[in-house]
């Protein structure tokens, strides 16, 4: 399944697929400088619904303003309703969002000069069906990782809690060479030699009945980590928050990731060793089953967690996305 859609909103406007283009010249492009959300719709009883929008729109703005921009062309409920008329145009269920802020010509150097100042924000969203990151076996095979060479980014060399495109630089390069070892995922480890998080997911290992996770302070905090977090808890699991070594991957009852393209998914496998009993184990199940109810409208959370898309959002309004500044 491709990335084809009927429509892109392009700068407060909802343009044409194949007229969605940026110029070649587009400094954002050359330099990575751009922050980006990814944020997953599900379909439900009650029609299509998207996952923790709120959330995802504020760090959408915070990651922005991390890397420097200090003054926005739309505010968080303009992007959030462009979000959910997306979907509706498009007659999406099941799919995933992808806002993008850039950095656009204009200004002095036109953004040229390495200076964020030189440029102009601009803002893009794209929906697009897609059901399975890690494969369609994953959630009840799990996935063989190894340790990546690449270590991740240092605190202080980008801004850790911000999705900035260039970062991703790293993830790539980590990711290209487990898959191209043969593994599934890379597993990276944080500058102090602490395991950190996967290359677009968080992760946490079981051990005695207690989930282990890395602290916060040199990985991206997720948003479906954070949910992952919450549905323990209503199980009466204990999480903890302190650093992992890689060895202690290795003898865990169980090691799951997360993320909002993954979802929830077992590693089975990491450096060759086989992880518990080699699949999926009862609590990583337990999260899958809960976490699986509440992004399809099936859980108690679901209500303070979805926004539903509803048939009127695909009506044209565009007043409501005129440009403005915010901060």
């Amino acid at each position: 399944m491709g990335m084809e859609s009927k429509t892109i909103w392009l700068n407060g406007e909802f343009v044409d697929y194949e007229k969605a283009t940026l110029h070649f010249l587009t400094p954002g492009l050359h330099y990575g400088i751009g922050v980006f959300e990814g944020i997953r719709c599900y379909g439900t009883a009650d029609g299509p619904a998207i996952f923790r929008l709120k959330e995802h729109i504020a760090r959408f703005f915070h990651s922005a303003f991390c890397l420097g921009f200090r003054e926005l062309p739309f505010g968080e409920e303009q992007i959030a309703e462009a979000c959910a008329e997306l979907v509706a145009r498009n007659a999406f269920d099941d799919c995933y969002i992808r806002p993008l802020l850039y950095l656009a010509s204009g200004g002095s150097g036109g953004g040229w000069n390495l200076n964020l100042d030189g440029g102009s924000p601009a803002i893009g969203i794209a929906a697009w069906q897609w059901k399975n990151y890690l494969g369609a076996e994953a959630l009840e095979k799990g996935v063989r990782a190894n340790v990546s060479s690449f270590t991740r980014h240092h605190p202080n060399v980008t801004m850790t809690k911000a999705k900035i495109s260039g970062s991703y630089a790293n993830s790539f390069l980590a990711k290209t060479e487990s898959v191209r070892l043969g593994f599934d995922e890379a597993i990276m480890l944080d500058p102090q030699g602490y395991v950190a998080e996967c290359t677009g997911e968080n992760l946490f290992l079981v051990k005695n009945g207690t989930i282990v996770t890395s602290p916060s302070a040199p990985i991206l905090e997720g948003i479906t980590r954070d949910a992952l977090v919450a549905l323990a808890g209503d199980l009466g699991i204990p999480v903890v928050e302190k650093p992992v070594s890689r060895d202690q991957l290795y003898i865990a009852d169980e090691v799951f990731v997360c993320g909002t393209a993954a979802e929830c998914i077992a590693l089975r496998e990491i450096d060759f060793r086989k992880i518990g009993r080699g699949t999926a184990g009862p609590v990583t199940r337990k999260l899958q089953k809960v976490f699986h109810a509440a992004v399809r409208g099936e859980h108690p959370r679901s209500n303070e967690w979805c926004t539903w898309v509803r048939e009127e959002a695909a009506l044209p309004s565009p007043a409501r996305f005129a440009r403005g500044r915010h901060r």
